[in-house]
C-alpha cells in the first residue's frame, strides 16, 4: 500500500477521533476552570456528560461564584440543575446577598428558586424596597360621606418567609381592608381629611404582613377624594321606599272603601226593593179589609184625603224654598 495514502488515512482517522474526544470532553471548559482556579477534574466533566448535565451550566456559575468568594460545590450545582432549577440565577442571588451582607445559604436560595420565585429579584427587593400602589379604595365614614383613597405601600422582601408566603395580592387586599375599617370607624370624613396619617398608623398597627413574603415598611396615602353622600342617598332611598309602601297601603284602603261603598249601594237597592215589595202588598191588604168589613168606605176616603193633603203641603213647602233661594240670589 502506498505510504502516502496510509499516512493520509491515519491522519484523517486521528482527526475524527480527536473531534469526537473534544466533542464529548469539554477540554476548553476544563482549561477555563483551571485558569480560574476552580478544581474541576476532566473525569468530573465526563461524568456530567453521562448524567445529561450541560457542563457549561455548572462550570460557568461555579467560576463566577469562586471569583465572588462563594463556597459552592459541583455536587450542589448539579443537584439543583437536575431538579429543574436555574443555577446561574441562584449563584447571582448568592453573590448579591453576600455583597449586601444578607444571610442566604445555598439551600435556602435553591428552595426559593425551585418554589417558582425569582430569588435574585427577592434579594434585590431586600436591598431596594418596592412600592406597591393599591387601586382606589372606597369607604364610608360614620356621617355617611364616601371617601376614595389610593395608597402606596413600601415593602421589602422577607427571605425567611419567601417560601410559602403570600404575594402582593394579599398585601393589597389587607391594606384595602384596613383602610375601609379605619375610615368606617371615623365619626366624620373631615377627621380623615385633616389627618390622613391616622389611616396609615391604624393599618400598620394591624400587622398586615403576617404570613406574607414581604415586610411592610410604610403605608402612605397618595390621594384622598370625597365621593358621594352615601348616608343621604340611603335615607332618600329609604324615604322613597316608605312612600311607595304608604301609597300601596292607601291604594289598598281606597279599594276596600270603594268595595264597601258598592256593597252599601247594593244593600240600599235591596232595601228599596223590599219597600216596594211591601208597598205592593198594601192595596191587597186594603182590598181584603174591605171585603172582610174591617175597613169602611168612609175610612178609605179619609185616608186618601190625608194623603192628598200631605202631598199638597209638601209641594207648597218646596215652592217656598225655591222662592227664598231666588230672593237671596237677587239681593246679592
Amino acid at each position: 500500500m502506498n505510504p502516502l495514502y496510509l499516512t493520509l488515512a491515519m491522519f484523517f482517522l486521528g482527526f475524527i477521533v480527536l473531534s469526537v474526544i473534544l466533542t464529548f470532553i469539554p477540554v476548553g471548559l476544563w482549561i477555563s476552570a483551571l485558569a480560574a482556579g476552580v478544581n474541576v477534574g476532566i473525569f468530573n466533566l465526563i461524568g456530567m456528560r453521562l448524567r445529561r448535565v450541560v457542563p457549561s451550566k455548572i462550570v460557568s456559575p461555579m467560576i463566577k461564584g469562586h471569583k465572588a468568594g462563594l463556597t459552592v460545590t459541583t455536587d450542589q450545582l448539579e443537584a439543583h440543575y437536575l431538579a429543574g432549577g436555574n443555577v446561574d440565577r441562584v449563584v447571582n442571588a448568592l453573590i448579591a446577598a453576600e455583597r449586601a451582607a444578607i444571610p442566604l445559604p445555598f439551600e435556602r436560595a435553591a428552595a426559593i428558586d425551585l418554589a417558582g420565585r425569582d430569588v435574585l429579584q427577592a434579594v434585590q427587593m431586600s436591598v431596594n424596597p418596592k412600592v406597591i400602589e393599591t387601586p382606589v379604595v372606597s369607604a364610608v365614614a360614620q356621617n355617611g360621606i364616601e371617601l376614595r383613597v389610593r395608597a402606596k405601600v413600601t415593602v421589602r422582601a422577607n427571605i425567611d418567609r419567601l417560601v410559602g408566603g403570600a404575594g402582593e395580592e394579599t398585601i393589597i387586599a389587607r391594606v384595602g381592608e384596613g383602610i375601609v375599617t379605619s375610615i368606617g370607624s371615623s365619626e366624620s370624613h373631615k377627621a380623615v381629611l385633616e389627618r390622613p396619617e391616622l389611616i396609615s398608623q391604624t393599618v400598620l398597627a394591624k400587622g398586615l404582613d403576617a404570613g406574607t413574603a414581604f415586610e411592610i415598611l410604610s403605608i402612605d396615602m397618595a390621594d384622598v377624594d370625597v365621593g358621594k353622600n352615601i348616608g343621604a342617598q340611603l335615607q332618600m332611598d329609604q324615604a322613597e321606599a316608605d312612600k311607595r309602601i304608604a301609597q300601596a297601603k292607601a291604594e289598598e284602603r281606597r279599594a276596600m272603601a270603594v268595595a264597601k261603598e258598592q256593597e252599601m249601594r247594593a244593600s240600599v237597592e235591596e232595601m228599596r226593593a223590599k219597600v216596594v215589595e211591601a208597598e205592593s202588598e198594601v192595596p191587597k191588604a186594603m182590598a181584603q179589609a174591605l171585603r172582610d168589613g174591617k175597613l169602611g168606605v168612609m175610612d178609605y176616603y179619609n185616608m186618601q184625603n190625608i194623603i192628598s193633603d200631605t202631598q199638597m203641603r209638601g209641594t207648597i213647602a218646596q215652592a217656598g224654598k225655591s222662592d227664598s233661594g231666588n230672593d237671596s240670589t237677587t239681593k246679592k
